[in-house]
């Protein structure tokens, strides 16, 4: 189950690396509405261009669009203005001469920035804001036409593939100066990554085109082949050969590649959909066999209804079994119960005789703990697996040592030496040993855990197929269909299984009902514990149970709560108790022993269990240019 978890946790970090890494902070703070272009081509073969920008703005200070500088594209950019049109407003904003990397709100400019690029840019003033905006941005392209021998061509890139916000929309209208005669005289191609637009010539003077869900990182451009009629002859760009042939083979190049992608993307979007169907049906028959599963299973309940109990549900119970019983858990042991664990059974191995703990002054009136081994044979050959494997390691300690006497803190640097993978196999041990002893006592029910286990493997990879596939089809939907609602049906399907099979695990009966009034029986006395000193009671347990007790006490992580209350039932207890008779309560009374012997082991365990697992990765990515006049735009 441990590693099962660290898969999700890497699977999910992964996925949110994908996520971020592919949407800019920019491009999360923009978003066009609408985009929109008026071009009016005039008779010198210049072009006035218009963009009607309704965009959400969020937390930006400054809006822009660069135009790469290309002699053979076009000739300058000229006469730019910029404006407010929102709600009815239109307001001039204030033109300057400064390059700024933040322009102050109602002031643009148009100039070339360090980048050698056009650049305009304006300020919006919404720093630490949000609102939605229509600007309208006009300018005046220079020798944006080329003429050649046989026709004029626009051949025009109005976003470049560095444009960092997506559009909802963007259309696009060009007006030609003159009409021609005949529509079959004006020819056009419409170029986008996603081929996800459309561009017809609606009239003798114009063409219009559209483009829906815009994606940063792509382009727009047009291209068209027109009568050399139309303009007059002071064309900037002139050039003595045709275009014609050159276009038509270009564009049939394009075009069949073009149409290929289509093919493929009618390929993906069939697949898609049979995928999503397939999904949701198989979703829908395991949802339909859960409920009746569900339907099926009646939860256990204790026979006993148990508040306090007043001693030790099972005398052959190791630390371990007790945690397991108390905690009524269906799954293991995990890992910050080792410590815990490893404290309270040495406890019991001193109760035991197997070794025995003492306190000692170490020459410089401090106390140190001392551990010694008194029964090695018994040591090794424990009925309880979880607590032979803890002392087969206390005795590779002492043997490590050369000795049969050690400090508390010797044991503490020989835990931290001993390598993760084996304190991870010590662990694993523990949780087997746990487990099979209580299945052996008839206290889980074999059946059921193995059945528990099963569905709670099917439970993760619920839960880890339903985002991973949640992610991955909303991601494909909307790069290939353009849409993620499709996906709305199955990933809610998804959620449902995710809820029902929880219920089905819920209700799975792992303990027996021996086990069930067992695990109530350590819950009382827990309880009772923790509260003694508040009954009001004739008898309370001798001093000799208490030491019993405070083996489990140590367990649970109550001892030194324990020994307070111990304390106000018994008042004398620190002038009564002696070494020679309690020990061990001696010691627990008169020194910090609870608390340093337990904090210090279970620190031991955890700081070696942590350098079992880490681990890291990174992401690279890239893309190409398509080397054409255009340009980008965002926000900052």
């Amino acid at each position: 189950m441990e590693k099962i978890r660290k898969i999700i946790i890497s699977l999910i970090f992964l996925l949110l690396f994908i996520i971020i890494g592919n949407k800019s902070e920019a491009a999360s703070n923009l978003y066009l509405n609408n985009l929109k272009f008026d071009a009016k081509i005039l008779e010198n073969g210049d072009m006035e261009v218009t963009e009607t920008w309704n965009i959400d703005i969020k937390n930006t200070n400054t809006l822009f669009k660069t135009f790469k500088t290309d002699e053979n594209k076009y000739k300058g950019i000229k006469d730019v203005k910029v404006k407010e049109i929102t709600n009815g407003i239109d307001k001039d904003f204030t033109k300057t001469s400064k390059l700024m990397y933040h322009v102050t709100k109602d002031y643009y400019y148009g100039l070339i920035n360090n980048d050698n690029n056009f650049e305009i840019a304006w300020g919006v003033g919404l720093d630490d804001g949000s609102d939605t905006r229509v600007y309208e941005i006009s300018y005046l392209v220079k020798g944006a036409i080329g003429s050649y021998s046989d026709y004029n061509e626009l051949y025009w890139q109005f976003v470049g593939e560095d444009f960092e916000i997506d559009a909802k929309n963007i259309i696009g209208t060009i007006t030609m100066p003159t009409k021609v005669e005949n529509k079959d005289e004006i020819r056009v191609w419409g170029h986008t990554k996603g081929l996800n637009g459309e561009i017809y010539v609606t009239d003798l003077d114009k063409i219009e085109f559209t483009i829906n869900n815009f994606k940063q990182g792509t382009y727009v451009e047009i291209r068209t082949l027109f009568p050399k009629y139309v303009l007059n002859n002071n064309i900037t760009r002139t050039y003595n050969y045709p275009i014609l042939d050159t276009v038509l083979k270009e564009e049939k190049v394009w075009a069949e590649e073009a149409n290929k992608l289509r093919d493929q993307k009618k390929l993906y979007e069939t697949a898609i959909y049979i995928a999503i169907t397939v999904i949701s049906i198989l979703l829908l028959l395991n949802i339909i066999r859960k409920i009746r599963v569900i339907k099926n299973r009646k939860i256990a309940k204790p026979n006993e209804d148990v508040i306090y109990f007043r001693e030790t549900p099972r005398k052959d119970a190791s630390p371990g079994e007790a945690i397991y019983m108390l905690r009524k858990t269906k799954t293991d042991i995990q890992p910050n119960d080792i410590g815990k664990i490893f404290s309270a059974t040495l406890l019991k191995f001193a109760l035991e005789k197997y070794i025995e703990i003492e306190v000692q002054e170490n020459g410089r009136k401090k106390e140190e703990i001392y551990i010694s081994l008194l029964n090695q044979e018994d040591l090794r050959n424990l009925k309880n697996k979880d607590e032979k494997v803890l002392g087969e390691f206390l005795i590779s300690a002492f043997e490590k040592n050369k000795t049969t006497k050690i400090t508390l803190k010797e044991l503490e640097s020989c835990i931290k030496k001993t390598s993760s993978v084996k304190l991870l196999n010590m662990q694993e041990d523990i949780r087997k040993g746990v487990r099979e002893k209580l299945i052996d006592i008839k206290l889980i029910d074999e059946k059921n855990k193995k059945q528990y286990e099963k569905e709670t493997i099917e439970q993760v990879f619920s839960v880890v197929g339903t985002f991973v596939f949640g992610m991955f089809i909303f991601m494909f939907t909307m790069e290939i269909i353009g849409k993620a609602s499709i996906a709305f049906i199955p990933i809610v399907m998804a959620i449902i299984n995710i809820i029902v099979t929880g219920i089905a695990l819920y209700k799975i009966n792992v303990f027996t009902i021996e086990g069930l009034n067992e695990c109530e029986k350590w819950k009382g006395l827990k309880k009772y514990m923790e509260e003694f000193s508040l009954l009001n009671e004739k008898e309370v347990p001798q001093i000799a149970i208490w030491e019993e007790f405070l083996v489990y006490a140590t367990a649970f992580g109550i001892a030194d709560k324990v020994l307070k209350q111990l304390k106000i039932v018994y008042p004398d207890i620190e002038n009564t108790v002696n070494f020679s008779t309690y020990p061990y309560m001696y010691l627990m009374i008169h020194t910090d022993f609870s608390s340093s012997f337990s904090n210090a082991i279970s620190s031991s365990m955890s700081s070696a269990y942590s350098s079992a697992s880490g681990g890291g990765g990174g992401f690279s990515g890239g893309g190409r240019w398509r080397p054409v006049a255009g340009g980008g735009g965002g926000g900052r």
